[in-house]
């Protein structure tokens, strides 16, 4: 994630940032040229760019609960951000608990839309896409009469992601990553996770590139529901580490998708949130773990170049961590044939990119 300034003191500002923290200045971020800009009132509920005065914009509709603070042009039909009007369900407002799921929840959706814009990957709502399109339903658990609590399931079907609302709760969720034996487990992981099965459909399905994901990932034609009961029932196969990032990866080519085009939009966001800081790393006597991200990680060349810089930088994040008594950030090894999946990622995304006026169509 890149840094910002406010326009009007020059501050350092960040992407969840509501006001400058030095002039107070409102801030709002504004998609089409995926930077924050600090606002000055025009009228009810209409403001203007600081730095442009001409540019009318309104926030989106979900700014009235703190949930949101993307920008919309004035004259933009709807009320809903580029990322919030892809929402079909949402969790329950009517409680503060609710309303503090939603706003976590949506902080976690709109890191993938940045992912998503920076690359101008498609991605059609269910106007623009009535039966692929991508829609959000974030579901509430169901509470039977004698008590129990029925989990929502996270899941995807043709572009529709079902997101489990109380994943928002850190308990509920380290209880759910615990017993699922999951070296890592978040919000945005899932936001990530589950938008590849829409990216698989969008880039290798809709386009006909069977050919060159099956050489890579193996053959999607086997039995998903089967292959997901036997991963359950058996868990992953011996020595699934050498070729998978995750155990769960091992379960389906198109879980293993899935879970390496996560990981591409991990590291690359991360190694951008390093670029923006200036960090390196190079520990004494220890050269081979020196690294200094001096690229822009979302036009990396290849897959190497991005795991020549993260490995040396996630080594040093997870000492940090450990450092302050908590878990590893990056509990996983990139072996050989995950970084040839991995280029296989970065170079469908970068080749099915298109110009953001072309993004949602």
């Amino acid at each position: 994630m890149r840094l910002f300034a406010c326009d009007n003191c020059d501050q350092v500002v960040h992407f969840d940032n509501r006001h400058c923290v030095r002039c107070n200045c409102r801030l709002g971020f504004l998609p089409d040229d995926l930077s924050m800009h600090a606002l000055e009132p025009s009228s009810d509920d209409v403001w203007h760019l600081v730095a442009r005065s001409d540019r009318q914009v309104r926030f989106c509709a979900n700014a009235g609960l703190d949930i949101c603070n993307w920008l919309i042009d004035d004259d933009e039909a709807g009320g809903f951000c580029i990322a919030c009007r892809h929402n079909r369900l949402v969790p329950n407002t009517g409680s503060v608990d609710g309303v503090a799921r939603w706003r976590r929840i949506s902080q976690a959706q709109r890191h993938l839309f940045y992912s998503f814009l920076r690359w101008h990957l498609p991605h059609p709502d269910r106007q623009q896409d009535p039966t692929g399109g991508l829609v959000f339903d974030f579901l509430e658990d169901t509470v039977q009469s004698d008590g129990i609590v029925v989990p929502a399931m996270t899941g995807h079907e043709e572009g529709l992601i079902a997101i489990r609302a109380a994943e928002a709760d850190d308990l509920t969720r380290e209880q759910a990553r615990a017993s699922m034996n999951e070296p890592y487990r978040t919000l945005l992981g899932h936001f990530r996770h589950e938008a590849g099965h829409f990216v698989w459909n969008k880039l290798v399905r809709d386009r006909n590139g069977f050919e060159g994901f099956r050489a890579v990932f193996g053959d999607d034609r086997q039995d998903y529901s089967a292959a997901l009961q036997t991963h359950y029932s058996n868990g992953a196969p011996l020595g699934w580490q050498e070729s998978f990032i995750s155990a769960y990866a091992a379960s389906h080519p198109w879980e293993d998708f899935a879970e390496c085009f996560a990981h591409c939009l991990h590291i690359v966001d991360t190694l951008e949130t390093a670029r923006a800081f200036g960090i390196a790393t190079d520990p004494r006597g220890h050269h081979e773990m020196a690294t200094e991200v001096d690229f822009n990680p979302y036009k990396a060349g290849s897959a190497k170049q991005l795991v020549d810089a993260w490995v040396p930088l996630s080594v040093a994040i997870n000492a940090i961590q450990r450092s302050m008594g908590q878990p590893d950030s990056y509990p996983f090894i990139l072996s050989l044939p995950v970084v040839a999946k991995l280029e296989y990622m970065l170079q469908l995304i970068q080749a099915a990119g298109v110009e953001p006026s072309q993004a949602a169509a």
